[in-house]
């Protein structure tokens, strides 16, 4: 069954009629985006990731990594996709040229991204970590460092790692144990001996790449030879699986992680220092490790979010596909005649429409955050950006699950069968609520650092742009009551922290995932309407684009007439300040 992994009318819509990208060719650095270059970059993408992502999508969901004595071994299709990848300069695309780099949007790079991760989420994964760590080395790393470890994760022929919890420790980072013990110094800067362990290590040892350049978060023990309290002592190592001399470093695979998604990815138990320590070299100065690290994950944060709006994204293609083509019933009181297809029974497209709503919606909420990263020199966007990356990592985990969740539905007894693909996308995708924070933590986040601990400037940014959203859809009859809708969730939302910034401090988080579940329906229902007022503002020539913004428009409509409604519970529990939950002692479960 051939569908389209992303169709191109609307990631032709997200990025040039709603998001314009080609304004970012104001800025000097991307001087040369042209239309052109915005749809060759999505040709080569769309093509690559059918050919050699989509291809073997269920050969590596059998075959699983592999441990022997030799290392870890994957499916050699990933790496046949891999060095596709790099060869056309896909590992490169965003970053400057003075570092190889085809110095391409961030928005536009993240697009291209969803092609390969609707594709395959798993091979695609090796990609995203990659480039993000490069990423951090060339931001806080000396030049020495970027030489040596960047440029080979930029070209392709290195990937990277990020290797933060710990079998003890979790998400809790603040109880990371692995030791970093000072050892001199060289060219590539302060070296230090690591002992430790770390798991959940996606692409933590493979034989795809050439090397692996794992970036370690440890603690450099005080004079007594104790590790110090909490994330402040963290710092920030570089520990290559082959060290600079082409001999091996000191870090060992104890065991893979067997998960039920995500199977091609290659997911370790390391152990850093099992003979006398792994060589390392920190990054920036000692103590910064956390702050640094936030970038790669906040990077990572989004590129999970948009990997699961892909995901639900595809099983919403398939749906579509799969109801059109299936014939099953009639229509109610119609006891004779052909059977009809099934999207033409109501609670199909009930379903449909939630799927449209939640898929698209997500992929929309991902690439406007994407375009704040590009305009992070403007005022207000670097706030927005920081107030939504918890947003963006958590709805489109949580609702592209749910997106494929129905997809399961609308196939009936063949969706959780092995020989239709959104049996393994429900799988693939449910491991996002969990990656990267789970929405717990992200929960706390939002409300805690990004809200009740903040300066503001993020939220009044946030209500200027729903603000100027409102005044341009006021005028519009069918938008009217969207309006007035966003108005009054914005007040909600704005009236439930209020008694949360005057209660005791522990206590405000009590009920803090029934806000965050509140505040990205909200965010969500502002960025449907900004697509509803600019699908409405296009040329209609054809047949098909009436189409194609009829479905934009019932989309927006359905997603507040069903879907924004559900925050007067979820708030109605804030505003509660129930403890039915956090006071409920441990031995009654």
């Amino acid at each position: 069954m051939s569908t389209s992994l992303i169709v191109r009318r609307d990631l032709d819509f997200l990025l040039h009629d709603w998001l314009k990208i080609e304004s970012l060719a104001a800025q000097q650095r991307h001087a040369d985006l042209t239309r052109e270059s915005v749809d060759a970059m999505l040709d080569l993408s769309e093509k690559l990731a059918r050919e050699h992502f989509l291809t073997h999508y269920k050969r590596a969901d059998v075959e699983e990594p592999r441990l022997d004595a030799d290392g870890v071994h994957i499916c050699p299709e990933v790496t046949q996709a891999l060095r596709q990848y790099a060869e056309v300069g896909l590992f490169s695309a965003g970053f400057s040229p003075d570092l190889g780099g085809s110095g391409l949007p961030y928005l536009l790079t993240s697009a291209s991204f969803a092609y390969f991760a609707a594709a395959n989420v798993a091979t695609s994964g090796y990609a995203m970590l990659t480039v993000a760590n490069a990423r951090l080395i060339v931001s806080f790393g000396s030049s020495a460092q970027i030489e040596t470890f960047a440029r080979p994760q930029i070209d392709g022929r290195w990937f990277g790692t990020m290797c933060l919890s710990e079998p003890q420790a979790g998400s809790s980072l603040g109880d990371v144990r692995t030791r970093a013990e000072p050892a001199g110094a060289d060219e590539l800067g302060e070296r230090y001996r690591l002992t430790g362990n770390k798991m959940w290590i996606s692409g933590g040892d493979q034989d795809a790449s050439e090397n692996i350049v794992h970036l370690v978060l440890a603690k450099v023990p005080g004079a007594d030879g104790r590790l110090p309290e909490g994330t402040a002592g963290l710092s920030l190592f570089i520990v290559p699986k082959i060290l600079p001399d082409g001999s091996r470093n000191d870090v060992g695979v104890a065991g893979l992680n067997h998960k039920m998604g995500y199977r091609g990815t290659a997911n370790c138990l390391l152990n850093f220092g099992e003979h006398g320590g792994a060589i390392g070299w920190r990054v920036g100065q000692p103590g910064l490790g956390l702050m640094q690290m936030f970038q790669m994950m906040n990077e990572a944060r989004i590129g999970v979010g948009l990997g699961a709006a892909a995901l639900g994204y595809r099983g919403h293609r398939l749906s579509v596909t799969y109801a059109r083509e299936r014939l099953q019933g009639r229509a109610i009181g119609v006891r004779t005649g052909a059977p009809v297809p099934l999207i033409e029974h109501a609670d199909v497209k009930r379903m449909l429409l939630a799927q449209k709503a939640y898929a698209e919606g997500a992929l929309a909420l991902c690439l406007y955050c994407a375009k704040l990263v590009d305009e992070e020199g403007n005022a207000g966007s670097a706030e927005l950006l920081g107030l939504l990356t918890p947003v963006a990592k958590t709805w489109p985990s949580e609702y592209g699950l749910a997106a494929n969740d129905i997809a399961i539905q609308i196939h009936g007894g063949y969706g959780y069968t092995r020989d239709f693909d959104v049996e393994q996308l429900l799988r693939d995708n449910r491991l996002n609520p969990i990656h990267e924070g789970t929405t717990g933590i992200q929960a706390i986040d939002l409300l805690g650092r990004k809200i009740l601990r903040d300066s503001g400037r993020g939220m009044a940014e946030l209500g200027r742009r729903m603000i100027d959203t409102t005044a341009r859809s006021q005028g519009v009859p069918e938008f009217a009551p969207h309006a007035a809708a966003l108005k009054r969730a914005v007040t909600q939302i704005n009236d439930s922290l209020a008694p949360l910034r005057q209660q005791v401090a522990n206590a405000a988080f009590d009920n803090a995932t029934p806000f965050l579940w509140a505040f990205g329906h909200v965010v969500v229902a502002w960025l449907w309407l900004e697509q509803a007022v600019a699908a409405r503002s296009l040329d209609v020539k054809t047949t098909d684009e009436r189409t194609f913004i009829d479905g934009k428009l019932r989309a927006c409509r359905y997603f507040f007439e069903c879907e924004l409604p559900k925050i007067d519970a979820w708030l109605g529990v804030v505003a509660s300040r129930t403890d039915v939950a956090s006071g409920a002692p441990p031995e009654i479960f």
